[in-house]
């Protein structure tokens, strides 16, 4: 019974676009943990000994949290469910990490490092410089760009399909940036593969996140802008946040030009609500520069 109901939850929340994949790890390990007891709904004294046996606070809070809001969602089915107290083992003060925007010249350090990436006589530097332009240059997500396929590219710019709201989207590109594909894909092109990826591993299969991921933080090492492995530093999600800035720092113009402007940002990096899109601004010199002077403009206004 159980288990068919957190199974009957997770199947609802990936339907409606939602990954869900820590939650529904958490809530079948709940389940296997329950049925053990030879409970049937949710105890309130099962969830908290379950939440209790992760390692570390932050792992409870999370663990009974998750627990906590299936209890609330089948307790309207059936009252025999019991919703177990919160912040029993305290509230959470998480808090958001600061993005680094990047400049110009680190990206440029970034891409130089990247095309010295060996072995010699492979395109491994070209593909690692290529994604991370992409990236810089469109605002894809890492997930977004990995999952490219040749036919995916066309003439009136990339195909991404299935995105992280389980939405398609057609995102146009700048004529650098389609010829710096085109060289690249020529290049591709010459590596005998089935595989229908864009960017490829040293195997010629789809390049991992992982691996991806691991790369770019090495590189960020090599040219000084992340100290050494474990510390917190730039990531490689923030050249989202970082193409998110830099779009908005050009836009000129009275607050209605702004707000277009957000908007067609918000389609252009695939989220489902502009506001989704105010959580990748981040406060620069010129965008304070440019609020200040809205701000005057308005003052003057008021009192002329």
């Amino acid at each position: 019974m159980l288990r068919i109901d957190i199974n009957r939850y997770i199947e609802l929340h990936q339907e409606l676009g939602y990954k869900f994949r820590l939650q529904a790890c958490y809530l079948r390990n709940f389940a296997t943990f329950a049925e053990a007891r030879g409970d049937d709904f949710v105890s309130s004294a099962t969830a908290l000994a379950w939440a209790s046996e992760a390692p570390s606070v932050e792992q409870r809070r999370e663990r009974l949290a998750v627990v906590r809001r299936f209890a609330l969602r089948m307790k309207l089915e059936n009252q025999r469910h019991e919703v177990p107290p919160a912040q029993v083992f305290g509230r959470g003060s998480r808090r958001r990490r600061t993005p680094h925007i990047y400049s110009p010249d680190e990206i440029s350090r970034l891409l130089e490092a990247a095309m010295e990436l060996g072995p010699s006589g492979t395109i491994r530097g070209r593909t690692y410089a290529t994604l991370f332009a992409l990236m810089a240059s469109t605002g894809l997500r890492i997930s977004e760009a990995l999952r490219l396929d040749i036919e995916d590219i066309s003439a009136d710019g990339l195909l991404v399909r299935h995105t992280k709201f389980r939405k398609s989207r057609l995102v146009p590109l700048h004529a650098t940036v389609t010829k710096g594909l085109e060289r690249y894909l020529l290049l591709r092109g010459q590596i005998s593969t089935d595989d229908s990826a864009v960017f490829l591993s040293l195997w010629d299969s789809r390049l991992s996140y992982s691996r991806a991921n691991q790369t770019f933080l090495e590189l960020m090492r090599s040219i000084g802008l992340r100290d050494k492995a474990g510390l917190p530093g730039p990531c490689i999600h923030d050249l989202r946040h970082t193409f998110a800035v830099r779009s908005l720092e050009r836009c000129s113009g009275d607050s209605a030009d702004v707000a277009r402007h957000v908007l067609a940002l918000s389609t252009y990096l695939g989220h489902a609500h502009p506001s989704d899109t105010y959580w990748y601004l981040q406060a620069t010199p010129k965008l304070l520069t440019n609020i200040a002077e809205a701000g005057e403009i308005l003052f003057k206004e008021a009192i002329s």
